[in-house]
């Protein structure tokens, strides 16, 4: 009977290894641990390097409890990419995004709300690009305000990172919000300061755990519950401009995103 039973186990590992979510029939790849997958034989520099040739342009390994198809190659990824566009147009669910934007959003989001959502946004742009106070309009007069601060310097060494990233950021501001701020505005940095904060823990092995074990590193304590807290002051600023927006709204005369996105939303309710 055990030795039934250990051929009855080899056998469900060896389906378990070819098949993956929703019994789909999968790449062959390496076998991975249980909850770690391959990420102990994963390498930093060339992660997949040493599985490519063993295994092909086309394979499937297992980073935590994630099953992933991995292209390398141009020949594989014009296939899937050009050739076949269409079937690969949704993404993979992040959890940290999900925790975040909760389904929401342009970056991350899939299905039939995003695509509208994007159409949306790039047919706002274009009417934005063509009108009368065109972007490069916002992104030239953010010019001048970025040489007035760094002639501020006065030839001193500084971090261009900080000066580039407000600028980009009030850029990104006159379009969405209708306004710039002044680099020195207390409000403005704390954005950045969040979403900086943001990024870093994206990127970090914290956020990958996150992403791996949402479940469980909800119940832990560490700086992402930090990040989610300050992710929580940005959508209350981000409210509170779009309450101002709802107050004074022109539906003939839309100032930037949000106005057209509140047009949109009247026309779709009524």
């Amino acid at each position: 009977m055990l030795l039934l039973a250990g051929l009855v186990l080899l056998l469900l590992l060896l389906v378990w290894r070819r098949r993956g979510p929703q019994g789909l029939l999968l790449p062959p790849g390496p076998t991975g641990l249980p909850l770690l997958g391959n990420l102990p034989q994963v390498n930093k520099r060339a992660p997949f390097e040493t599985f490519l040739k063993q295994y092909g342009p086309v394979m499937t390994v297992h980073l935590g409890p994630w099953c992933i198809v991995v292209l390398s190659g141009y020949k594989a990824v014009k296939e899937a990419l050009v050739d076949q566009a269409d079937e690969f147009t949704d993404r993979p669910p992040v959890p940290f995004f999900d925790r975040v934007q909760r389904g929401y959003g342009l970056a991350i989001s899939n299905g039939e709300r995003w695509r509208q959502l994007r159409r949306f946004t790039l047919s706002t742009l274009r009417d934005f690009g063509m009108g009368r106070k065109r972007m490069e309009q916002w992104t030239q007069e953010e010019s001048r305000h970025l040489l007035e601060s760094l002639r501020e310097t006065k030839s001193t060494p500084f971090n261009p990172t900080f000066f580039l990233s407000r600028a980009t950021a009030n850029v990104i501001c006159a379009l969405v919000f209708g306004e710039r701020f002044s680099y020195d505005d207390v409000n403005f940095l704390r954005l950045l300061q969040i979403m900086q904060a943001e990024r870093r823990l994206e990127s970090s092995p914290w956020g990958q755990l996150y992403n791996f074990f949402p479940k469980l590193m909800d119940h832990l304590p560490g700086p992402h519950h930090t990040v989610f807290n300050q992710l929580e002051e940005l959508k209350a600023f981000i409210t509170e401009k779009i309450n101002q927006h709802e107050e004074t709204l022109n539906p003939d005369n839309p100032r930037d995103y949000i106005d057209c996105f509140l047009i949109r939303i009247n026309q779709v309710s009524f």
